[in-house]
């Protein structure tokens, strides 16, 4: 079988269309992740017996249910639960905002504490308040030590995005499927969707390598 490369570049518009949508939806999904996960985690590292429980239900039961259940109950049994209109595109950014910040929840918690007590110790000797010490003296230590398995994370997530195509959203692999389906080009198809998800992964695995390389402590 003859590789038709007239194939791929006539693909090119749909599958860049359809990864604009990946790298929205992982962006958008990513940001609100790192807000729930850094909340549910410093929870779990410095909250009380209530806060950590509520945090550790959270952690466990997301990180115990696959991304595409969790998408498909946004998007099917919410509405008939709470009576709640989901878009497709809300769906899927709620859903990685979720996944995403169980498994952060637990990076931001191992990476706070495995900073030296002593250092929370000295920060609060000095008269400092508790949220002071984390934000000025521990947090900084913590994020260095965090970088990795969240670019880890961040990959993982941008990867999961070609599953809502469950739930019907023109992401990359969803594209991908509408022109295979159209052409019945599935080498040609696939080969290019799979050089877009490597570009998209190869690119974040660079700024998070610039990144970590810049915050080590020399």
């Amino acid at each position: 079988m003859d590789f038709e490369w007239s194939v791929v570049v006539d693909a090119l518009p749909a599958l860049f269309k359809g990864a604009q949508l990946t790298v929205l939806i992982t962006l958008a999904g990513l940001v609100g992740g790192l807000v729930v996960g850094t909340v549910a985690g410093l929870m779990r590292a410095y909250g009380g017996a209530l806060m950590n429980t509520i945090a550790f239900a959270y952690v466990e039961l997301i990180r115990g249910t696959p991304i595409v259940v969790q998408v498909m109950f946004i998007y099917f049994a919410l509405p008939t639960l709470a009576d709640i209109r989901v878009n497709p595109m809300t769906a899927a950014i709620t859903a990685i905002i979720v996944n995403a910040g169980a498994y952060i929840a637990e990076i931001v918690r191992g990476a706070f504490l495995s900073v030296h007590q002593g250092l929370r110790e000295a920060g609060l000797a000095l008269g400092l308040p508790t949220w002071k010490v984390l934000l000025y003296i521990i947090g900084p230590v913590a994020f260095r030590r965090m970088i990795p398995p969240l670019g880890n994370q961040f990959i993982v997530s941008l990867k999961d995005t070609s599953l809502f195509i469950v739930i019907g959203v023109g992401e990359l692999t969803r594209q991908g499927q509408e022109i295979m389906a159209a052409n019945f080009r599935a080498v040609e198809v696939w080969s290019a969707v799979a050089i877009f998800y490597l570009i998209m992964t190869g690119t974040l695995t660079l700024i998070l390598r610039i990144t970590e390389k810049r915050m080590r402590i020399l």
